[in-house]
């Protein structure tokens, strides 16, 4: 029986016909996730689901899709689809994340040339019949100073339309390394130095717990007086509010917005601010990036459905089927000892080292890679997967490199990543052992056994007595339960780890009292 596929949203028609001459079953129904009883009714009888914004994918959606295999989002964002769910039901999700950089990246530019000769205002102004040549005084881009928050893919093409307006162009990003810079013409800086200089700000990052808000008062008063913004990435990176107020001041000359906290956005303090220019989330509304993406997403759901390929997923790595038993556990360790590392830094990412020994050498350590460079990147880049780290990785110009060795020391097999930043090495190993599960067995040349947990906290300190019932105390004063305690050192007296689980997250207020204990170097809470 032909697999069958629902399109939910508008879509190609070109896109409809790959799945078509591929032997896949399709249902236009564009206007369907807008109906949300009827999409209930029906999610169950398709084995794939291809999608934009419009459709919602929740929880209860994916409950009631019984046979849904894949999920295709022609497009980079999956914010309308409930991932973590999907995953859990063993459903792949799939995006298409460089189908329309070029797209967003010329509307950035574009949002940017509005801003800075009023052309909304002055458009609607002489259409009125009125003529105020005087009123609309602009800028030149000319050797005006861009800074770009986040130089990924989107980032970095706008850098380059910017060089050919002979702008300046200096750029904050963490793991964009000072070679990757200097090939693409920018100057690579610190996040108060983009504030400090620039007199236009664009951004280009996702939105995650650490990019979120990164624009509030408290940046705008280390910026320039008379600084524009531009935001076509993601709502939610400005504090509307205080954007607002700075408006009014004007402290910030202007600002133009493709993007908001609340979508659909049809109320917002900054409407009607004649120093606001704003699109509808028009970033990849073009007739060859809606077409590209759809193709894309046509062409991977397709493949998957009639031949088992999987690419451009964001919970599923690209394995076959036959290796898919053997590689998985290892896939999982890759990834948390990435993540791991990843977690614990926050300086510039120059170089990831990945050795792998023992039986693990002669399996798909390309897989592997791409699992472990998920897990390093994700704390800055959410949107990164198993396809698109090792391209994220490359743009930002950090150096991969693989080892590999039959001799696997005291273990049938051993993955260790070293991370090389500006500042330092860290390097983490661990293995799986015979029940599947995936345990660290060594932090920064320090032997322990551990086992990952979803809440753990990371500390660094001199090895003295006393430090472990002080730190129990003060975990056990503000209600956390330590469910495991591993420990390690150097040598008796040097530097010494303990890795802990708790149940429950780790308050912000708890890790800061954990810093201040008597010994402690460096404390970390950790999610996986």
């Amino acid at each position: 029986m032909a697999p069958r596929v629902l399109i939910s949203d508008k879509l190609s028609t070109t896109a409809v016909q790959i799945f078509k001459d591929r032997g896949v079953e399709v249902d236009y129904q564009p206007d369907l996730g807008k109906d949300k009883e009827k999409f209930l009714e029906i999610i169950g009888n398709y084995d794939g689901l291809a999608i934009r914004s419009a459709s919602k994918v929740t929880e209860k959606v994916l409950a009631a899709a019984k046979n849904l295999k894949v999920i295709g989002r022609a497009g980079i964002g999956v914010d309308n689809v409930d991932v973590p769910a999907a995953t859990a039901r063993g459903i792949i999700v799939m995006n298409t994340p460089f189908g329309n950089s070029i797209t967003t990246a010329e509307h950035a530019i574009a949002m940017m040339f509005a801003l800075a000769r009023d052309i909304p205002e002055a458009n609607a102004s002489t259409q009125a019949g009125k003529w105020e040549k005087n009123r609309f005084m602009g800028v030149e881009l000319t050797s005006k100073t861009l800074g770009i928050i986040g130089c990924g893919n989107i980032g970095s093409i706008v850098a380059d339309r910017a060089i050919g307006l002979k702008m300046r162009v200096i750029a904050y990003d963490p793991f964009l390394s000072a070679e990757r810079a200097v090939e693409i013409g920018v100057e690579k800086v610190e996040l108060d130095d983009v504030f400090r200089r620039s007199d236009f700000i664009t951004l280009h990052v996702p939105l995650t717990e650490k990019t979120r808000n990164i624009i509030d008062m408290a940046a705008i008063l280390k910026m320039k007086k008379g600084v524009r913004i531009i935001n076509c990435a993601r709502g939610g990176l400005i504090v509307e509010a205080d954007l607002k107020q700075a408006l009014d001041s004007g402290h910030v000359a202007g600002a133009a917005l493709d993007v908001f906290e609340a979508e659909p956005a049809t109320d917002n303090p900054l409407f009607g601010n004649p120093k606001v220019v704003c699109t509808p989330h028009l970033g990849a509304s073009t007739t060859e990036a809606q077409e590209n993406v759809a193709l894309q997403v046509a062409e991977q759901m397709a493949d998957y459905l009639t031949k088992g390929a999987v690419s451009n997923a964001l919970n599923m790595p690209s394995i076959t089927a036959e290796e898919a038993p053997r590689l998985m556990p290892f896939v999982k360790l890759a990834e948390q000892i990435g993540s791991f590392a990843g977690q614990l830094t926050d300086t510039g990412l120059k170089a990831v080292r990945i050795e792998y020994r023992g039986d693990v050498a002669a399996m798909n350590t390309r897989a592997l890679t791409s699992a472990a460079l998920t897990g390093v990147l994700q704390p800055q880049l959410q949107s990164v997967n198993m396809v698109s780290a090792p391209i994220m990785a490359k743009e930002r110009g950090i150096n991969v490199s693989e080892i590999r060795n039959d001799d696997a020391e005291n273990y049938d097999s051993l993955i260790r990543l070293t991370l090389v930043t500006d500042k330092l090495e860290r390097s983490i190993a661990g293995t799986v052992f015979a029940d599947g599960h995936p345990r660290i067995v060594e932090i920064k040349g320090i032997k322990m056994d551990a086992e990952f947990a979803s809440s753990m906290i990371y500390v660094t300190n001199e090895d003295k007595p006393g430090f472990i019932g002080r730190f129990a105390g003060l975990i056990g004063d503000a209600g956390l339960n330590i469910a495991t305690f591993a420990l390690g050192r150097k040598e008796r007296g040097d530097d010494a780890i303990c890795l802990v689980e708790v149940d429950g997250d780790v308050p912000a207020s708890v890790l800061d009292a954990v810093t201040k204990l008597a010994g402690v170097r460096h404390a970390k809470a950790l999610k996986f």
